[in-house]
């Protein structure tokens, strides 16, 4: 399977357990990496064989930017399954950056990551 990346998403989130993150929100990060054969696209050169990377991008900020959830684990689910609704993307892999999290001791992230397919 071949692999399409998307790396740094950068969106405005109101997701989080507290109060204070669902009123001033926080930026989220997301790096994708789409499975999918891009045999077709390559022979034909023909962006209609493979995925449209950009409109994905477009709806991924679209997911950080919507209804708020209280866990990434649950926006990382979303994300993933508007991924896995592009006809040739047979899996995906989405890590969701929290860069701004609300801890008391130093950190540089948090992110978590999930793997889905059709299968």
């Amino acid at each position: 399977m071949d692999r399409v990346a998307l790396r740094g998403l950068k969106a405005r989130g109101y997701h989080g357990v507290f109060p204070e993150e669902r009123e001033e929100g926080q930026t989220f990060v997301v790096d994708l990496v789409l499975g999918l054969d891009t045999r077709p696209a390559a022979a034909d050169d023909d962006l209609a064989k493979t995925v449209h990377y950009g409109i994905v991008a477009e709806e991924v900020v679209a997911v950080v930017e919507g209804a708020p959830v209280n866990l990434i684990e649950t926006l990382a689910e979303r994300i993933a399954q508007a991924c896995l609704k592009h006809d040739g993307v047979q899996e995906v892999e989405v890590c969701v950056h929290k860069p701004d999290a609300p801890i008391t001791v130093p950190f540089d992230d948090v992110t978590v990551t999930i793997t889905r397919s059709r299968v």
